[in-house]
């Protein structure tokens, strides 16, 4: 039995495990990026590092990675959750909203960099179409590194996090034509009908996206609830993870990203009702193959490549982020995004991205790039890859120095930090938009917020002061002036969203006012018993208006009518307050009794 084990693909998993159980945590400790961290360990004890001295010491077997085939299969992975996890985090009119970044910045980006780079690829002596592949290849970024980056630092939903995401996205979304460029060129050196290999890579992408959506969208809700149904987080696990897997390895049989696939998948479960169970379901895998990936990125780099030719590896370097970051930050001027965040987006995304790996070695392999030129290319795309985390740094204590009073951009506004003695109104929907009616013709200011990225910015060109943003979030809570303000009122439908909220507001103010809207009776008991200062039951409010009008149509006085209405709802109010405070005082009772130290006899 031991003689048919593959020990070599177990001695690497277990040194890919190991840096993950001990390196990362020492790093952390130190402060330093966990990404840096893989990318640092993947160098040197990848074949190309320490496993390069084997043949002269031994005992480096084990604590090194022998072939890194061995781990990359699994690795690739880790960049698919991490784009399922962000389509998760999106949905369909959220990206029509960001359509002008994502189409147009985005776009203009990758053009330019590609036209820039290509040149420059032309003049060191490279074919025309070798020039275009790397131009495009070096043209896009990492996601997976500024992506965890900007999580890590909860900077996704800022202008800096959108910003670069869109570009990011488009991005993604150029992997498809840029991988059709190859396989064309690959045809046409080896012999091949250049009409046949496009038509055929044209059909393969159409069928494979087509098949994502239409399983995506006629089964997957389906499978969710009958698999929820059994009750087996077991079960759940293994469906969710089929879905990730199984939509990235649809997409990468039609010749696509399988991250792309990924994405797609992501995107529609986003609107199903299982969005937060899969997110956290995925999240662990997500972090663990995440860092497995920047171990094989770091593998990549070849010590051997800084002491070949220092001068024009390190010249390469600095002048790929060099010509991608003034390009971009200009770009993002264009479009009328702030100065701090040009410059920040610019420096973010100048180095170089992990499909350089993918497409430069695909056009090796078809004998378009020569190996010295792929492995020069990935050196200079490894080493700016590990820069990222410094550039990010760098970002942030730069860019403040150039901060505007004005904002540029009003779709990705923020909401004022130092707003005072205001009303917050989370949800601005139609029953959102008739409390701020009222609050207007009252002369109270407020501020409204919702998460409806499609109606946010048709509600700011109408003049309307409403902000996107996620009112669960702590950080977004404060932005909107939650520690000064003189009352929150959510008009959200969703109890779950209801429930998060209000924990979250009362967590920062234990003395503000919160004025909330209930699904029903049970809802609302539950609402005080979390620290609403008044609930408002929708069925409770539609049996009083019911009450009223039809007291008014049997003709009794409208004084009379008014004020027994105003007495019913003080009676239902006071009745739930105390249901609420009473339950709350069981499960205290109940929690104190199971905590008491039993009692023996002598």
């Amino acid at each position: 039995m031991a003689s048919t084990i593959n020990i070599e693909a177990y001695s690497d998993a277990l040194v890919v495990l190991a840096t993950a159980g001990v390196v990362v945590p020492v790093v952390r400790r130190l402060g330093i990026s966990p990404v840096l961290g893989y990318l640092a360990a993947g160098a040197l004890l990848g074949p190309l590092g320490l496993g390069s001295l084997i043949g002269a010491v031994p005992f480096l077997y084990w604590i090194t990675v022998v072939d890194a085939k061995n781990v990359a299969g699994i690795a690739e992975l880790g960049v698919v959750f991490l784009l399922f996890l962000i389509g998760m985090e999106l949905s369909f009119e959220r990206l029509k909203a960001m359509r002008r970044l994502v189409f147009g910045l985005g776009s203009l980006q990758i053009v330019l960099s590609t036209v820039a780079i290509g040149f420059i690829a032309y003049w060191a002596g490279n074919k025309p179409g070798v020039a275009i592949i790397l131009g495009a290849c070096l043209a896009l970024s990492s996601t997976a590194i500024v992506i965890e980056i900007l999580s890590h630092q909860g900077r996704l939903s800022t202008t800096v996090g959108r910003a670069s995401f869109s570009v990011l996205l488009a991005q993604d979304l150029a992997v498809i034509p840029i991988l059709l460029f190859v396989s064309i060129l690959g045809a046409a050196n080896g012999g091949g009908s250049v009409v046949t290999t496009l038509v055929l890579a044209l059909t393969n992408a159409v069928l494979g996206v087509a098949a994502i959506f239409i399983v995506s969208r006629l089964l997957l809700r389906p499978l969710f609830r009958m698999v929820a149904a059994t009750g087996s987080t077991e079960l759940f696990v293994a469906t969710a993870l089929f879905v990730v897997i199984g939509s990235g390895v649809a997409a990468a049989l039609a010749g696509l990203s399988m991250a792309l696939g990924g994405f797609i998948a992501g995107l529609v479960l986003a609107e199903t009702e299982f969005r937060k169970a899969i997110e956290t379901t995925i999240a662990p895998f997500k972090g663990l193959l995440l860092g497995l990936f920047f171990f094989t990125v770091g593998m990549n780099i070849d010590f051997r490549e800084l002491a070949r030719d220092p001068f024009w590896l390190f010249a390469s370097v600095a002048g790929l982020i060099f010509i991608k970051a003034v390009l971009l930050t200009g770009l993002c001027r264009l479009y009328r995004l702030s100065w701090p965040t040009s410059i920040e987006t610019g420096l973010l995304l100048g180095p170089g991205g992990e499909f350089a790996f993918v497409s430069v070695g695909m056009a090796t392999a078809l004998g378009l790039i020569e190996w010295t030129v792929a492995s020069f290319i990935l050196a200079v795309t490894s080493i700016t890859m590990a820069l990222i985390p410094a550039m990010s740094h760098m970002a942030r204590r730069i860019a403040p120095k150039f901060a505007e009073a004005k904002i540029l951009d009003p779709e990705l506004s923020v909401p004022p930090a130092n707003a005072s003695e205001h009303a917050i109104v989370i949800g601005y929907g139609r029953v959102g938009q008739v409390v701020c009616a009222l609050l207007d013709r009252h002369e109270i200011r407020y501020l409204a917020v919702d998460n409806n990225a499609g109606a946010v910015p048709d509600q700011r060109r109408n003049g309307r002061e409403v902000y996107y943003g996620d009112a669960g979030n702590p950080d977004f809570l404060r932005s909107c002036g939650v520690m000064n303000a003189k009352a929150v009122i959510v008009t959200v439908a969703a109890p779950e969203a209801i429930d998060d909220i209000v924990a979250q507001v009362r967590a920062l103010r234990g003395d503000i006012v919160i004025v909330s809207r209930a699904r029903d009776a049970a809802h609302a008991r539950h609402l005080y018993a979390i620290g609403v200062t008044d609930a408002v039951p929708e069925t409770i409010e539609a049996s009083l208006q019911l009450s009223e009008a039809a007291l008014f149509g049997l003709g009794r006085p409208s004084g009379l009518v008014i004020a027994s209405i105003h007495e019913k709802r003080d009676e239902f109010r006071r009745e739930l307050q105390q249901a609420a405070g009473k339950v709350q005082a069981d499960n205290t009772h109940a929690v104190r009794r199971k905590t008491r130290p039993a009692t023996t006899k002598p």
